[in-house]
């Protein structure tokens, strides 16, 4: 065989090679790309769900309940479509924020007026429950980017301490409690009071 015929040859072979990679990645199903983490490195940092002081749902008491996002990077993060949901479903959707980098972002549960580093829910009624919840943070395309949970059986494979929270993927949704979504252009919808009780300020 002459040396061209012999390059000729293994460029085929590469290129069938190369073919058939991309043609495993296309046989991928879909819900192994559901799963995947999205690239954003935005992450839920803390959690106040235990409003200080008595639940007496006044705005102060509201805007005492909270959720932190941290930005991880060095570029600004665009948030608008957004969601962040509590386990029964209450969801509150981001306009048009931009977190910058290594930067953090407080989200109130009650009414307020939005800044660079405060957000608010425009809620009257408590979102979080303060011995067992998950906070769920969700991409503009609905994937999931970060989730957080306090007060469940089991963390990580191991029993959760009272207090204690981590990443817990929590597909199930209890049906129930009220279920709320307003987009944080619009306000709040939802009046609906929950439980509110026991100790929950969180974090990493």
């Amino acid at each position: 065989m002459s040396t061209s015929a012999s390059v000729t040859a293994r460029r085929l072979a590469a290129a069938a090679l190369a073919a058939g990679a991309l043609v495993s990645v296309a046989a991928l199903p879909a819900s192994a790309a559901d799963h995947r983490p999205a690239r954003e490195r935005v992450e839920i940092s803390a959690v106040q769900a235990d409003s200080p002081g008595p639940d007496d749902r006044s705005n102060r008491s509201l805007n005492r309940e909270w959720v932190e996002l941290t930005n991880t990077t060095r570029n600004a993060v665009n948030l608008d479509g957004w969601t962040l949901e509590d386990e029964s479903g209450k969801t509150y959707t981001f306009g048009d924020y931009r977190l910058a980098g290594r930067a953090t972002v407080r989200i109130h549960t009650g009414v307020g007026r939005d800044t660079r580093t405060d957000l608010y829910q425009d809620r009257r009624s408590y979102v979080w429950n303060n011995d067992r919840d998950t906070a769920t943070l969700r991409n503009d395309r609905g994937r999931l980017v970060d989730e957080e949970s306090w007060g469940h059986r089991r963390h990580h494979g191991r029993p959760a301490d009272e207090g204690s929270w981590g990443h817990h993927r929590h597909d199930g949704r209890s049906t129930d409690e009220a279920r709320g979504h307003h987009r944080h252009d619009g306000r709040s919808t939802d009046q609906e009071s929950r439980g509110h009780h026991g100790h929950g300020d969180f974090r990493r």
